[in-house]
Order: C-alpha cells, then sequence, then structure tokens
C-alpha cells in the first residue's frame, strides 16, 4: 500500500494519515474559546484533581525546566510556573494556535509571566535539542498525536538524563459497571452538552471517540519502554477513567 493511501482513525471514523491533524486542528480551533468552562463541566471539576496529582508526582522544584506538550489554555503550565520559580523556566507547547493563545492570554490575567515561554510545534518533531528538560508533560493530548510512538521518542529525546514524562489520559474503565456508565455518558450526554455549551455536538462527540480508540494502561506503557524509556508505570484514577503514566530517562 503506497503512503499516500494509509488511513488512521479520527475517533471512530479513517482518514488519510496527512488529514489527521488538520481535522484535530479543526477540532481545537473550534472548542478554544469554551475549552475550560466544558472541562469543569464534562468532568465536574475533577479534572483539576488530576492535574493537581500530576503536579505533585513531578516533583518539579526551584530552578528546573519544564515542557508542558499540548499544553493548551496553561492549567499546568501555571502550577508548574509556580513550583520552579524565576530561576526556572516552563515552555507551554502545543501544535493548535488558537489553543496557545487562550493560554497565553490566561496566564498574563493571572499574572504568570517572565519565566514561561510559548512555541507552536509538532509532538512528532519537537523543536527543542536533545536533552532540554528535567521533565515534560503531555495532558489530555498524547490520543490527539497521528504517530504516538514518535512523539514519546520525541519526549524521550528532549529529557535530561534523570529527567521525567508524566502522560495525564483518559484510558480504559477497569470497573464494568462503571464501564457501562461511562460510556452512555460519553456517547449520549457529553455531545449534547457540547452542542448547549458551545454550541459544537460534532468536536465533543469525537472527543468521546478519539477516548475510546486510545491504547489502554498495559499498550500506552509498554510503548514508552520501546521508545526508549528506562522504567514505566501507571495510577489509575477514578477506576481508570484517567490514568497517570510516569516514564523515566536515566
Amino acid at each position: 500500500m503506497s503512503e499516500q493511501k494509509k488511513t488512521i482513525d479520527f475517533g471512530f471514523s479513517e482518514v488519510p494519515l496527512e488529514e489527521k491533524v488538520k481535522k484535530v486542528k479543526g477540532v481545537f480551533d473550534s472548542v478554544a474559546g469554551n475549552y475550560d468552562i466544558m472541562n469543569d463541566v464534562m468532568s465536574m471539576g475533577i479534572h483539576r484533581l488530576w492535574k493537581r496529582k500530576t503536579i505533585e508526582l513531578s516533583g518539579a522544584r526551584s530552578g528546573q525546566k519544564v515542557l508542558d506538550l499540548a499544553g493548551g489554555t496553561g492549567d499546568l503550565t501555571k502550577a508548574f510556573a509556580k513550583r520552579v520559580g524565576q530561576s526556572g523556566q516552563v515552555v507551554l507547547a502545543d501544535i493548535n494556535e488558537s489553543m496557545v493563545r487562550v493560554g497565553r492570554e490566561r496566564l498574563i490575567d493571572a499574572g504568570i509571566a517572565g519565566n514561561v515561554d510559548y512555541t507552536i510545534t509538532n509532538a512528532e518533531a519537537l523543536a527543542f535539542p536533545d536533552n532540554s528538560f528535567d521533565i515534560a508533560t503531555i495532558a489530555f493530548g498524547l490520543r490527539n498525536v497521528t504517530n504516538k510512538d514518535k512523539a514519546l521518542q520525541e519526549l524521550y529525546r528532549v529529557l535530561k538524563p534523570g529527567g521525567q514524562l508524566l502522560v495525564l489520559e483518559f484510558s480504559k474503565v477497569t470497573q464494568p459497571a462503571l464501564a457501562k456508565l461511562y460510556d452512555f455518558y460519553s456517547f449520549n450526554i457529553l455531545p449534547k452538552m457540547g452542542k448547549f455549551i458551545a454550541d459544537d455536538e460534532a468536536s465533543y462527540q469525537y472527543l468521546a471517540e478519539s477516548i475510546r480508540m486510545h491504547p489502554d494502561q498495559e499498550t500506552l506503557k509498554q510503548m514508552m519502554l520501546d521508545a526508549g524509556f528506562d522504567k514505566a508505570d501507571y495510577l489509575n484514577m477514578n477506576e481508570g477513567i484517567v490514568a497517570l503514566h510516569r516514564g523515566w530517562k536515566y
């Protein structure tokens, strides 16, 4: 099969490989303005606890350099910027200019300045030298990447020896009864909420589908090891609705 004919999942649909980036960009251009309020409504605010746990387990400290990939509207960047202080640096990086713009405005309004940089970059070809960061995170972004293996390899490359990657992502629910309830919510309620709050049912239908197409916990753990990480583990939260994966570069 020629490269031009290869396809990849876009939610439950199949699209030509080269079109996924454009389609994902379209989704996040559409939702950028309402992204934060929808996160609160969709998760009933629990996403804040998931992100707080990510920050705590990162062990970030003064003077460190942090990459917040797929950093979007800046929740993790804001917390990291406070932790690393003015002697440290946080880079909010995202492929989507609309999300970075909203994130930059939010952080400036919150008084976060001086130790935060903003970059438009593709996770599969990061615009940073080898061994650049003490910590890298990607929260709710890896499932939207076309070539996840390449993105994980790139994240490994830009980490310093001794560095840590944290991947916060929706995952496979471990409790069968909850899994059924979660499916009903995802495909019957979530898209309608997207239509009511953001006037965008299709984008939230895609987001629900993309979660189901994402690798499960054990698969992603092995992908991280295959990408070069010397050690990898994960922590299930809320019965696996979300998992926090961690990888170390020695």
